[in-house]
């Protein structure tokens, strides 16, 4: 859907988004990860879409699955893609297209370590914007580069699977470089387009180990720093590149390149957004609405706005879920008051998903299920997973009336 800077009207949106974490690669003891396999959404697209219409959210975030999209390089298949984009029209739903949400297709050797990567993925997201120029408007280069560089780069948890923080380093420069160069491929061929930057809202409370929370809270925003170029050589993060091989040259090359996202996304989850690290083992910790405002202004002091809450929800009882939807837009709405430029609030995701976890055993999908949504899969007899709005999802759509 193209159109007018819509986050300059002054008013809070309401969002939801579809999980859609695709890691294809397999080998001993990690399985192929692709939400929209097992969450049923490439048999049921058509409906989700329709009861995200029906939820009165008046955007939504959901990611091209890239290694399907282009199965060979640079040999696209954009079927399915057409069907889903003109359904979205018809539908009237702005679509922020997760073009990045952590898996490269596998004829990419080495994933994002990949000499090519940074102008593989921006060759792709050209392709992308220029098709659907005339439909979608709005785009996420990469989803939590951070999240993304844990789980790549320090953990080897996933492709290329480095480890340790020279891998959460070298990782997260292609990221950053790819991200950039995303930026000014859209720009060039969709000159309208909106970007949409996502960020996981990392919080720590109490002191942690081996690493320090002071240094903690910097490196959370290390590739938006990095994008916006903001790293100078002699601060604490260029200091912490370069003493893992990154040169003065490469910090300069994001200064000369900066790009300026129009939206700064954040993610906060009430439940583990906020962690203890302690011994080298993060113990997630509840934080409510306080969290949230911390956050906010965080960033806010940081970047500047327009900011969203590109992703929020719980796992919980209804009640839960109701209480929580309620307390974080009472606190958003407080923000608001106070000054804040906040223009989204996104219920992320939208139905259930499969813990990530799921790669790592032989478990069947339900037994890794993960009541995030405002609707639940239940599996049926003919296996198929029926779509079951909770008391959430009424309530929600009531919040984004205006009721």
């Amino acid at each position: 859907m193209s159109g007018a800077r819509w986050y300059h009207d002054d008013r809070l949106r309401y969002g939801v988004g579809i999980e859609d974490t695709f890691i294809p690669q397999e080998k001993p003891g990690h399985r192929k990860l692709d939400e929209y396999e097992l969450t049923q959404h490439y048999a049921r697209w058509e409906a989700d879409l329709e009861l995200v219409a029906a939820s009165g959210a008046e955007f939504l975030r959901w990611g091209v699955p890239w290694y399907l999209v282009e199965p060979a390089p640079g040999r696209f298949d954009w079927t399915w893609l057409d069907r889903v984009a003109e359904k979205m029209q018809q539908l009237g739903l702005r679509c922020i297209v997760d073009l990045m949400h952590y898996g490269t297709p596998p004829w990419l050797d080495n994933s994002f370590l990949n000499a090519h990567y940074p102008e593989r993925v921006a060759a792709y997201a050209r392709a992308v914007a220029e098709r659907y120029q005339d439909v979608w408007s709005d785009f996420t280069p990469l989803n939590e580069p951070v999240v993304n560089a844990e789980w790549c780069g320090q953990n080897a948890a996933w492709p290329p699977y480095m480890s340790g923080e020279d891998g959460f380093v070298k990782v997260t420069m292609q990221l950053a470089r790819g991200m950039v160069r995303t930026q000014q491929e859209i720009a060039a061929v969709h000159p309208e387009a909106v970007f949409v930057h996502v960020d996981a809202g990392f919080r720590y409370e109490g002191e942690t180990s081996p690493v320090s929370r002071e240094f903690l809270e910097e490196r959370r925003f290390v590739a938006l720093d990095l994008i916006t170029g903001r790293v100078a050589d002699e601060s604490v993060l260029g200091a912490w590149l370069r003493s893992h091989g990154v040169s003065p040259a490469e910090l300069q090359w994001f200064r000369d390149n900066a790009v300026t996202p129009d939206v700064i996304g954040i993610n906060y989850y009430p439940h583990f957004t906020t962690a203890r690290l302690e011994k080298g083992v993060m113990t997630p910790v509840r934080s409510g609405a306080a969290g949230l405002r911390d956050l906010v202004e965080l960033y806010s002091a940081r970047y500047g706005g327009p900011l969203a809450i590109t992703e929020t929800s719980l796992v919980g009882t209804p009640d839960e879920k109701l209480e929580w939807l309620r307390d974080s837009v009472a606190e958003l709405t407080a923000l608001r008051t106070e000054g804040h430029d906040l223009v989204g609030y996104t219920w992320f995701p939208f139905f259930t998903l499969v813990d990530w976890l799921y790669r790592f055993d032989h478990k069947q999908p339900d037994e890794w299920f993960r009541e995030f949504g405002l609707v639940d899969l239940v599996r049926g007899a003919d296996q198929g997973l029926e779509r079951v709005p909770n008391a959430a999802f009424a309530a929600f759509r009531e919040l984004a009336a205006g009721r």
